[in-house]
Formats: C-alpha cells, structure tokens, sequence
C-alpha cells in the first residue's frame, strides 16, 4: 500500500510510550520546520511543549485518554486529536492529529434512523 499519510492535508505526529517522536508525516514536518521538521525524530514530544501543554502530555501518556480541542494560531483555526496508540492491546504512546478547519463549517446533528 502506497504510504498515504504523505498524502494527506493535515499533520500527524506519533510518539513512543517516553513520548519520543517516532513518525511525522509531511505536513508535520512542515508545520514544526522551524523547530528541525523531520529532524524532530527521536527527540521528546514534551520539549516540544511549553506549559501547561507539557503536563497535560505527561498525563495523557501516563492515563492514556483522548485530549481533543481547537486552536487559532496566526488567523488559521485548527483542531487537535490526541489519542492513544495501542500494540498489542497495550498503550504504546500518542498519535497527535492536526487539521485545519475553515473559519465557518456547518455542523450537523445525526437523527437515529428507524
């Protein structure tokens, strides 16, 4: 199968059960290029961080649970999706999902078909 996280408009970042970073797509490279970009492999996510996001990671790796929230950074809204990663049925560490999002989006509310 074709490595389609190069092919896809928002970043992912995955790190270790330390919080090491293991894998970055493209798009994460590119949003975190001031910072080293794919260079960033092998260091600790939580450097990354700066408080109170730094403490907020420790726990999430330590009492794996899915962090989710919205951002606005330089007039571009996004969502994050922090989640646990599993091997073999254990937590392995995060898989941390960046997405742009338009600055107006329609929301729909999903009725249960009979």
């Amino acid at each position: 199968m074709e490595n389609w996280k190069e092919g896809v408009n928002f970043a992912i970042t995955v790190c270790d059960s330390d919080g090491k970073i293991t894998e970055m797509n493209g798009k994460s490279a590119a949003t975190f290029a001031k910072y080293g970009g794919k260079a960033l492999i092998g260091q600790s996510l939580l450097d990354c961080h700066p408080e109170p996001a730094r403490t907020k990671l420790k726990k999430i790796l330590a009492e794996p649970y899915t962090n989710a929230y919205t951002i606005e950074k330089n007039g571009v809204k996004k969502l994050i999706y922090q989640t646990p990663w599993l091997k073999d049925g254990k937590p392995a560490g995060l898989v941390e999902l960046s997405l742009g999002l338009p600055s107006e989006m329609p929301h729909f509310v999903r009725k249960k078909s009979v």
